[in-house]
């Protein structure tokens, strides 16, 4: 283990270790054997198809798929026993940044796989870190996207057209309240939705070289965010009375109701609201601020260790998994963003979408710059609860400051 390694992973208590150790190696009927770490819960039964048509076509090698509850604690977990998975999905958060920074993570770069990924989507990825200037230590498998979803009936019925700015959109609230619509749909008893809106808000708003400045001690949140913040409550003011006692869920099956015009969520809301109605027509459109990009993150990122030890084995795996046809089919069944040049979201509520991805106008999630020890689900929950901005981006700054002094 690196000295690198070795500090990240340092402190960390040693829970219980999930299983999936000892699965490397060869099987009893002379394969080889690669574990496959996923995190998803609700992909387990599609990864199983997947690893079942791989392993038709290569006989010679048994994938184990491993998936755990808290994926990331259990990684961790097992970085400090020196035992890493052969292959693995992570999300592309600031826990997988924290990892790629620390050299844990195999170098795609010289991998053809990685040469057919939409070179925005890539470059979402890279932006969080790596281990050094030009490595790729992940391939993007599937992508999300978060923005505003809208009621299209909704919108036709008071000839609404979809905003294309911040006055389009404040505009259309108003023509919404007035007919006595709720113009959005807050679920703030989690904590975690207030993230929805300040995520496209914020990385509009920000400069591109926001994070690295901040990192670097040349700014803060109250030099930068003010707006973010002043925007951010602003768009809360259009939501219902109720919105603090409503959560994720109330939040779904009301929109499916039409009890309000827009939801601020990300693609992967669009399968639990059509859960209540699968017929309900539904578009989604950039948060019209700023730059208007698309926030989207790399929901799975397929990896494999720095010293793999089935190297040959584990990368055929992975260039299956990066194969057109079985993203296309991942990101069919799992209402995703497909990663790759050419492909477009088969779901009809993304297909508008498809262009932005293609002409790079996307950005990555702002939360994820941002290390988990960091409550900002809370922090920006509280925010919308008391409208306080000197507290709000004040506590920003401790916290981050906190954690800045605990890397030095």
């Amino acid at each position: 283990m690196s000295r690198r390694i070795a500090r990240l992973v340092a402190g960390l208590a040693t829970t219980s270790l999930v299983a999936g150790c000892g699965l490397v190696g060869g099987a009893e009927d002379g394969r080889v054997e690669i574990e496959f770490f996923q995190f998803k819960s609700e992909a387990v039964q599609t990864f199983d198809k997947i690893i079942a048509d791989f392993e038709r076509e290569r006989p010679d090698i048994r994938v184990v798929q491993n998936h755990v509850p808290d994926s990331e604690t259990a990684l961790r977990t097992r970085l400090v026993r020196d035992d890493i998975p052969d292959v693995m999905t992570l999300n592309g958060n600031a826990s997988y940044a924290e990892l790629a920074r620390a050299g844990v993570f195999y170098d795609f770069s010289g991998v053809a796989a990685g040469r057919t990924v939409i070179p925005a989507i890539l470059k979402v990825l890279d932006d969080l870190g790596t281990a050094s200037p030009g490595e790729v230590n992940a391939l993007p498998f599937a992508s999300n996207a978060s923005g505003v979803i809208y009621n299209k009936e909704i919108f036709a019925a008071h000839g609404v057209g979809v905003p294309e700015t911040w006055e389009d959109l404040i505009a259309a609230a108003e023509k919404f309240r007035a007919a006595r619509i709720t113009p959005v749909y807050g679920t703030l008893s989690d904590s975690w939705t207030a993230l929805s809106a300040l995520n496209p808000i914020a990385a509009n708003l920000s400069p591109d070289d926001y994070w690295n400045r901040l990192r670097g001690d040349q700014t803060s949140f109250r030099q930068g965010w003010p707006e973010v913040a002043q925007r951010y409550e602003q768009l809360f003011s259009y939501a219902q009375q109720d919105r603090l006692s409503r959560g994720y869920d109330d939040g779904n099956q009301a929109f499916a109701k039409g009890q309000a015009a827009m939801y601020v969520q990300g693609s992967w809301t669009i399968p639990a609201i059509r859960q209540f109605d699968p017929a309900f027509d539904l578009g989604v459109f950039p948060m019209p601020v700023g730059d208007a990009r698309l926030v989207s993150g790399v929901d799975v990122a397929v990896t494999m260790p720095r010293e793999p030890r089935r190297e040959r084995e584990s990368l055929a795996f992975v260039e299956y998994l990066m194969r057109p046809e079985v993203i296309a089919a991942y990101a069919e069944e799992q209402s995703a963003v497909p990663t790759l040049r050419g492909q477009a979201p088969a779901d009809p509520a993304l297909t508008d979408l498809a262009p932005l991805f293609e002409q790079g106008r996307i950005v990555g999630f702002p939360d994820h710059q941002i290390p988990p020890v960091i409550p900002l689900a809370q922090i920006a929950q509280q925010f919308l609860i008391d409208g306080d901005e000197r507290a709000f981006l004040s506590t920003l700054d401790s916290e981050w400051n906190k954690f800045a002094r605990r890397r030095k």
